[in-house]
């Protein structure tokens, strides 16, 4: 049921991103907000599911088998989409973007993450599939498992390392290169997971832990907001 329902979600967020693509060409910035909102939703939507599935049997094979699989699978069907707050930086950085254009990729992009959260919280409500029983009493279940301060350095360090392979792998033939930034994914899932949930993207930070950002705000956007932005700050200034 929850691969089911991921795919559903794959399949409208395509729909609905042709659709925006045949009617909204001539009106570029509502195109470039609906299209990234669309692009932001799919990956937040199906990343809160996959969460879920982190204890299904056997571990951690089964979660970074899907980890793996679906960031392809997001890659194949999203290009041209950033789908992350610390991406859209880069092209604002270099004057490929201006910075209303910047700006509104930015918003597209959080709020689709409260609607993906708001969307999941209610499929969790009808508790179609096993691992959806109990999900909306958790409350902020944490992924920072560790200090404060590793954690930020973990999410920079991972953010630092993520944008500069994304900045290597633009030589690399596209469909290549999808797999190798999904590998390099799941490998920071497997290496930090357990520590800090390995996010490094503010926007799916946010949609998958809005209670914990609620309950600690200064703590988590500390580290799951500045660090990642800072990470690619740091490639950004070298490069």
């Amino acid at each position: 049921s929850s691969l089911l329902l991921m795919f559903g979600v794959v399949v409208t967020v395509g729909l609905c991103r042709r659709l925006a693509r045949r009617r909204l060409r001539s009106r570029p910035l509502l195109f470039a907000f609906l299209v990234e909102m669309f692009s932001t939703f799919q990956i937040c939507a199906c990343t809160n599911e996959l969460s879920l599935l982190g204890n299904v049997e056997p571990q951690p094979h089964t979660a970074l088998t899907l980890t793996y699989g679906f960031t392809v699978l997001h890659g194949l069907t999203l290009a041209g989409s950033t789908c992350n707050p610390c991406g859209t930086l880069q092209p604002m950085w270099g004057g490929g973007t201006s910075l209303r254009m910047g700006g509104l990729k930015v918003a597209a992009q959080f709020v689709a993450a409260v609607l993906a959260r708001v969307f999941m919280h209610f499929i969790w409500s009808l508790e179609m599939a096993e691992p959806h029983l109990g999900a909306l009493s958790q409350g902020c279940s944490s992924p920072m498992q560790t200090t404060e301060m590793q954690a930020f350095c973990i999410e920079m360090l991972f953010s630092v390392v993520f944008q500069l392979a994304v900045l290597r792998a633009e030589s690399v033939t596209p469909k290549y290169r999808v797999h190798l930034i999904a590998l390099l994914i799941t490998m920071l899932v497997y290496a930090g997971g357990n520590l800090t949930g390995a996010i490094f993207n503010p926007a799916l930070a946010f949609s998958l832990h809005a209670d914990c950002f609620y309950d600690k705000f200064v703590s988590y956007s500390l580290v799951y907001w500045i660090a990642p932005c800072l990470g690619k700050f740091l490639i950004l200034y070298v490069f």
